[in-house]
């Protein structure tokens, strides 16, 4: 009984800075506060079993990937849905967006689709880390497990594959 009142203690104790950690990484409180939630489910049966070492540590290893697979979520729904919401957007922002103007952005939303499907799932992962959730270069590394300059390197592959097949060279 006092192992789980020493990791209660430690989860109420970093619960604020949790969420605000969880927050960085979603962009949204709301969403945070859920991810700090099933961190703590998680956290709790992990702990059942054994003594960690870390378990602070790991708590916040909990927290960082669900909050990032949920990332990885939104920006593959926003994949899915935004071919409709996205398709509507030129004539909104502009009345006077021809049907020509409107199937070409069509045509290259669908392309970019495919292209990035097509990447591998590492590129993939970073370039959508990168241009959809705004992370830093640093976490992505860090998330891939590789140094700053390969990230970047993935990153801006997965940018030159997209760009050649969205808009091949004439």
């Amino acid at each position: 009984m006092g192992h789980d009142r020493s990791i209660l203690a430690l989860y109420l104790a970093h619960r604020v800075e949790l969420v605000k950690y969880a927050t960085t990484i979603v962009g949204d409180m709301a969403r945070a506060e859920d991810v700090v939630q099933e961190a703590w489910l998680r956290f709790g049966s992990a702990t059942q079993d054994r003594t960690l070492d870390e378990p602070l540590g790991f708590l916040y290893r909990i927290v960082r990937n669900l909050a990032i697979d949920g990332r990885r979520r939104l920006i593959r729904e926003a994949l899915i849905v935004a071919p409709v919401e996205l398709a509507a957007a030129p004539e909104a922002a502009d009345d006077h967006a021809s049907p020509e103007a409107t199937a070409a952005s069509r045509e290259e939303l669908v392309l970019l689709q495919e292209a990035l499907a097509e990447l591998p799932e590492r590129t993939r992962i970073a370039l959508e880390m990168r241009r959809f959730g705004g992370f830093k270069l640093r976490e992505i590394a860090a998330h891939l497990g590789v140094s700053v300059t390969v990230a970047h390197e993935i990153v801006a592959s997965g940018i030159a594959f997209c760009r050649q097949r969205v808009r091949p060279p004439s």
